[in-house]
């Protein structure tokens, strides 16, 4: 009789840590969620501001055809890449380098520079890049605890029947301004 009660105990212990791992597991699958919704609208936003900005620059320079079309056609694969992660990283990756050499055409006109219309949307677009570093970090934090969850005994027994997967990191490498170099000369 007492290994009856013993074996429904350790059921009944079994099931509550199941139940535990497997809410642990929902847990961190939102918050990896909700970190890509947080991504996905500042790459929105970032992507809405994009022609205006080209359309502000244009008017100053039309002789740069082909950077805008280049800012146009890297814009519309990374919205095309949609919530494919990986995908998604690489394309705006791309998009960060002709939106840094149409930044840098800007420099190239005073007058362009000191119009409040460019400058609300460098502004604008300034604070967005910040916004989506700082979702990125949330996002792959979550991703980093889920990964870890998802990889972890005894929670990996319930991860790949119940459909939780290792989720990848998201990341864009933004393109580096060049720095000047400096010949203080040694002719002197």
């Amino acid at each position: 009789m007492t290994a009856i009660y013993l074996l429904i105990g350790l059921v009944a212990v079994a099931l509550v840590v199941g139940v535990l791992l497997f809410n642990q597991l929902v847990r961190r699958d939102q918050l990896a969620k909700n970190g890509w919704s947080d991504i996905d609208v500042q790459l929105k936003r970032r992507a809405d501001l994009i022609p205006q900005l080209v359309t502000v620059v244009k008017g100053y320079a039309a002789h740069e055809k082909s950077l805008f079309e280049d800012v146009t056609e890297k814009r519309a694969q990374a919205l095309a890449a949609g919530a494919d992660v990986g995908a998604r990283g690489v394309s705006e990756t791309a998009l960060s380098a002709p939106l840094a050499r149409l930044l840098a055409v800007a420099e190239s006109y005073p007058e362009l520079k000191a119009s409040e219309n460019f400058l609300g949307l460098q502004t604008e677009l300034a604070a967005t890049e910040n916004k989506i570093e700082m979702a990125r970090r949330f996002y792959n934090g979550a991703v980093r605890e889920l990964n870890t969850a998802v990889q972890s005994f005894p929670a990996s027994l319930l991860a790949g029947p119940f459909g939780f997967a290792p989720r990848t990191y998201f990341e864009i490498k933004t393109a580096e301004a060049d720095v000047p170099t400096l010949d203080l000369g040694a002719n002197a």
